[in-house]
């Protein structure tokens, strides 16, 4: 029989783990000024390292996931927050531009798929009762959020006192709390609800010919694009407009702190009326912020105004998109196959990285790319309708 740690154990450790790792995480955009200044880099070098880790996250997901559920989460999320903790010191110490791909992207982002959405959200979509499984991860997934309103701040801080070097060293102790913290997915047994069940080639055939996963998954890949952008060149983008780069934490952390309320919110909703209209409302929402934002002249109170209604969507989909997945095909292999959904918004967070960096030194400008995120939001929006909701009928073995 599984023994696990209680659902409320469970729920504030993964709160506190997406707390870390997305964090600290959604400030990187904080570093591409002054690492680039005082490097000698031009931004597509920042960019390109922040892309490779969305993408390194995201190819590696589906594997910890299929791990994390043939043997259970602890000890992926361990090792992730290790990885992650590595990757933050090597970060600090790289002078060129592939030193900063190996530790910034490749380790981080391996450590990210450890540590973040597709393992932990798998955990805690299994020990809570369906009826308010889309509640509590929304409700853990407000600790992503929490994080960014906490650790930007912090981060900001840091680099201004003590600079950008010690203030990733220091960021690295912090995340090294993942690990303890992993202690409580730990349970004896942990594997044993895969015995005898579906087997796992079955279940990824069973989600490869489903319509509505591929639709979830596409319209994913927007969400990433939009959010890893915004995240990573938002501050440079309110400087080039005559703001400051606290002005630009400041509206990262706001976006944070709204999403508090978003993540609660989508979870809520989820529970009440159909996952696929209330993602179709967030894309929409997206779509009308983003291209209000980029119209009106800068001042305060756009970017107040364009920070607020953002966050209320930012992380929303997370929680959405992860308890959709377990309504059609249940949750023996939830970690396996909301991991693959997630690669496709790690592909649109590599896009939304590295396409901006590309497109500005290029042009000057991020106009080109804030219009495409416009337009991709639009054509998410379009593109959940269609998905079938309803669970997968499946013949009772004799």
């Amino acid at each position: 029989m599984t023994r696990s740690r209680s659902p409320l154990v469970v729920l504030v450790a993964a709160g506190l783990i997406l707390m870390l790792a997305l964090g600290t995480r959604q400030g990187f955009g904080l570093f591409l000024q002054p690492m680039c200044s005082a490097l000698g880099w031009g931004r597509e070098t920042f960019s390109a390292a922040i892309a490779l880790q969305n993408l390194v996250w995201g190819l590696a997901q589906p594997f910890t996931g299929m791990v994390a559920d043939r043997f259970g989460a602890a000890r992926v999320t361990a090792a992730g927050g290790l990885l992650y903790t590595i990757g933050l010191v090597m970060m600090a110490y790289s002078t060129t531009g592939p030193a900063l791909d190996v530790s910034a992207g490749l380790l981080i982002g391996l450590g990210l798929s450890g540590a973040s959405f597709g393992v932990v959200l798998g955990v805690v979509g299994r020990v809570v009762p369906r009826e308010r499984r889309t509640a509590a991860l929304g409700l853990v997934g407000a600790g992503g959020s929490i994080g960014q309103f906490v650790m930007l701040p912090y981060g900001q801080l840091l680099i201004s006192q003590i600079g950008w070097f010690n203030a990733l060293l220091l960021l690295a102790a912090s995340a090294f709390l993942i690990v303890p913290l992993a202690a409580a997915f730990a349970s004896k047994g942990a594997a044993a609800h895969n015995v005898a069940q579906q087997p796992i080639a079955a279940a990824l055939r069973e989600a490869g010919r489903h319509r509505g996963f591929w639709l979830a998954t596409v319209s994913f890949a927007v969400c990433g694009f939009q959010t890893v952008f915004i995240m990573t060149h938002l501050p440079a983008y309110m400087v080039d407009r005559g703001s400051t780069a606290v002005e630009g934490m400041t509206a990262l952390a706001v976006i944070g702190l709204a999403n508090i309320a978003g993540s609660l919110g989508a979870g809520v909703l989820g529970d009440r009326y159909s996952k696929k209209h209330v993602l179709v409302w967030i894309y929409a929402i997206r779509a009308v912020a983003i291209a209000a934002f980029i119209a009106v002249p800068p001042s305060p109170a756009a970017t107040l105004a364009f920070a607020v209604v953002l966050g209320l969507t930012w992380l929303g989909t997370v929680p959405l998109t992860n308890s959709l997945v377990a309504q059609i095909f249940g949750v023996q292999y939830l970690s396996t196959l909301f991991s693959i959904a997630f690669l496709g918004h790690q592909i649109g967070g590599f896009l939304g990285a590295w396409l901006g960096g590309y497109v500005f030194d290029a042009t000057g400008s991020y106009f080109g790319v804030w219009m495409i995120a416009i337009v991709a939001s639009v054509v998410a929006a379009i593109m959940c309708l269609p998905i079938d909701e309803r669970p997968l009928a499946r013949p009772v073995p004799a």
